[in-house]
């Protein structure tokens, strides 16, 4: 996968069949936007027959405008270059985006992807996230260089609209696609997802969690003392305390934990792209403990494992009570209920997301583990799924 580009920046692209597309996040109040293709030849102006909008090819059928679709909170709108079947006199190929009742300020996770034909990976991104009152927006353009094919993130918007932009490049605004209006509706929420052993995983990209913020929290209820099954006597414990935790391990091959103990809490706006709230020892549903994964990286993450340990108060998880609950900031919640804990166990894997084809999955788990005699509960956990991470003692 390739890095996210600034604006300005340039990459090579193969010279072969490529998709340019344009993605957005879609809600209610958000405006429609529309896509289409000029074909820009080497003096700046757009070649005869150069605009691709909606079903018009080009001659020799090098661009096409592949439709619309929608996936989850977002929508995408696709054209289909094939590179080297471009005309010569053709030099650039520049994706341009119209909205109406509405300006890109108010189009969020505004981004352009570039991705080989063939099979869909991606070459190159360009996340846009400083539009205001433009309504029509060069969003990047594949350009000949050397011999070869670049790509540009370009990111130019013209408050103007299309009149702007079509005098910019000689064109009748006439020649250019009508923006949708009004906007088209946001679909329905879909309903809650509980997982059970029976259906234990679910696609979040299919109950359309793909962006934004996905707050996991654990709450439960405090057992009557003595506390723990397994407890060797029934001496006054300090209050319980659990801790919610992450294992992880991104795309580049990068692993680690965020968790209260040594302090390591994450972070949101870089890497790990995972951040833990601060400590809470109540369970209460409001409070808990909680964490947040970032979604708009979601292609940056390979698994995270979040998991539950018990600092103090108890020897074990039995009578807690515990629920946990997956909430994304677009999408449909997901929780599930851990079972009664039979085994003298401090540390409990909770759920697991991994990367599906359509994105992140969450599977229960809902595992007891009991560490060995010298083991840590963290041990126990990485051993178990093999992260292989150095472990040493840490206080919070």
């Amino acid at each position: 996968m390739a890095g996210v580009m600034s604006k300005g920046a340039n990459t090579p692209v193969p010279q072969a069949p490529v998709r340019l597309r344009l993605h957005w996040r879609h809600g209610a109040g958000v405006p429609d936007a529309r896509t289409a293709a000029l074909l820009v030849t080497e003096d700046g102006r757009v070649a005869p027959d150069g605009v691709v909008g909606g079903d018009r090819p080009v001659p020799g059928g090098a661009v096409r405008h592949e439709g619309r679709t929608v996936t989850g909170g977002r929508t995408a709108e696709t054209l289909h270059v094939d590179l080297p079947a471009v005309p010569d006199r053709v030099e650039r190929v520049v994706l341009l985006a119209l909205v109406a009742d509405g300006t890109f300020g108010a189009v969020p996770g505004l981004d352009v992807t570039v991705t080989d034909a063939a099979g869909d990976h991606e070459l190159a991104r360009y996340e846009s996230r400083d539009t205001t009152t433009e309504t029509a927006f060069l969003a990047g353009e594949l350009y000949r260089r050397q011999g070869g094919w670049k790509f540009r993130a370009v990111g130019q918007g013209y408050a103007g609209g299309a009149a702007e932009l079509a005098a910019a490049h000689g064109l009748s605004p006439g020649l250019l696609p009508a923006p949708r209006t009004p906007a088209a509706p946001a679909p329905a929420r879909p309903a809650a997802v509980t997982l059970t052993k029976a259906a234990p995983s679910v696609s979040l990209a299919k109950q359309g969690a793909t962006t934004g913020a996905l707050h996991v929290n654990l709450n439960w209820q405090a057992p009557p003392a003595p506390r723990g099954r397994f407890a060797r006597n029934a001496a006054p414990q300090a209050p319980l305390d659990l801790d919610l935790g992450a294992l992880y391990e991104l795309a580049d091959g990068t692993k680690g934990v965020v968790q209260a103990l040594g302090n390591a809490f994450g972070d949101l706006g870089r890497p790990p792209w995972i951040h833990l709230d601060g400590d809470d020892r109540t369970g209460a549903v409001a409070a808990g403990e909680n964490l947040t994964v970032n979604l708009d990286h979601t292609r940056d993450f390979r698994r995270v494992l979040v998991f539950v340990t018990i600092y103090e108060g108890a020897a074990d998880f039995s009578g807690l009570h515990a629920t946990v609950t997956l909430r994304p900031q677009y999408g449909a919640p997901v929780t599930f209920s851990l079972d009664e804990c039979d085994v003298p166990s401090p540390v409990c894997a909770l759920a697991l997301l991994t990367q599906g084809p359509d994105g992140l999955v969450v599977r229960r788990e809902a595992r007891y583990l009991v560490p060995g005699r010298r083991s840590s509960p963290q041990r126990a956990l990485d051993e178990a799924y093999g992260w292989g991470l150095r472990w040493t003692p840490g206080r919070k």
